[in-house]
């Protein structure tokens, strides 16, 4: 539910910032959030960052650096149910290619159906339900962002099953949050200086507290704990709630409108994701 606001907020302040500018104080924010945290384990584990800069170097670019600041760009030309759907079905889309490529993994017959069920609404969702768009079917300059953003979160999900068990969880967060910083400052001072400065009004200041404390700190510390207490394949699964909390929450605080298409288009995309995780459901850890 945390996650979700990511994509309406990318959208409800993309008057008052540049994309680049909202990614960078989300992240330096979450950084000095995180320190304080995490800093025992900085001082124990802090050998080992040497040694593994490079791998360090690529999750924090696909996933921190290109990642949100992807979809903070397509906050600025389509709408946060689109960004929502798209974004959240795309990404496990491409991880699971990569994971066949790169991670050598095998695919199951359910998980193949599940993600064409997911293309097939995505498709739905794009083309507005007619055949005929569909036929002449192009991307948006807003669409092809947010798939530009489920790459990168791809390549980072890929990424992350191969972090050294040497840096914990926290730890590791800590380094991605200020490494991906970092990287977007530079960019932050370009964009400062051809766009106008961003308005600090009440609601964005507490967009950006929201970004900063709820969706980088909150929201991964939650997802960990549940990954510790439920197992992997039945954490995953709660993931997928992602679109249905962005789209009610588009409609209630954004005032967008939901048509029989995004309804079509979402079923489509939850039922596709459920089939796909229908294994790891089986056979994940039975709760105490």
């Amino acid at each position: 539910m945390v996650w979700a606001g990511n994509f309406v907020i990318s959208k409800g302040v993309s008057q008052l910032i540049g994309p680049i500018s909202l990614a960078f104080f989300r992240w330096l924010l979450a950084t000095i959030i995180i320190i304080p945290i995490a800093w025992s384990s900085y001082q124990k584990e802090k050998q080992y960052i040497k040694e593994n800069f490079r791998y360090l170097f690529w999750v924090s670019l696909s996933g921190i650096a290109l990642f949100n600041t992807c979809i903070y760009v397509s906050g600025h030309f389509t709408t946060a149910i689109n960004m929502a759907l798209i974004g959240t079905t795309s990404s496990p889309i491409f991880a699971t290619i990569f994971a066949i490529l790169f991670l050598k993994e095998k695919i199951s017959f359910t998980r193949l159906l599940g993600m064409i069920i997911c293309i097939i609404g995505i498709l739905v969702l794009l083309s507005k339900g007619s055949f005929e768009k569909l036929l002449s079917l192009h991307f948006g300059v807003g669409d092809l962002w947010i798939l530009a953003a489920g790459f990168c979160f791809a390549v980072y999900s890929v990424l992350v099953r191969k972090k050294p068990s040497s840096i914990s969880s926290l730890h590791f967060l800590m380094l991605i949050f200020s490494m991906g910083a970092i990287m977007l400052f530079p960019f932050f001072l370009i964009e400062t200086w051809y766009l106008p400065k961003p308005q600090f009004t009440a609601p964005l200041i507490g967009s950006i507290l929201y970004l900063g404390f709820g969706t980088s700190v909150i929201a991964f510390l939650c997802w960990n704990i549940a990954l510790q207490k439920l197992g992997t394949s039945r954490t995953v699964l709660f993931g997928n709630l992602t679109p249905i909390f962005s789209t009610m929450e588009a409609v209630l605080i954004l005032g967008e409108k939901m048509s029989s298409v995004h309804v079509l288009s979402g079923l489509l995309v939850i039922s596709g994701l459920v089939i796909a995780n229908l294994s790891s459901f089986k056979s994940s850890p039975k709760s105490a």
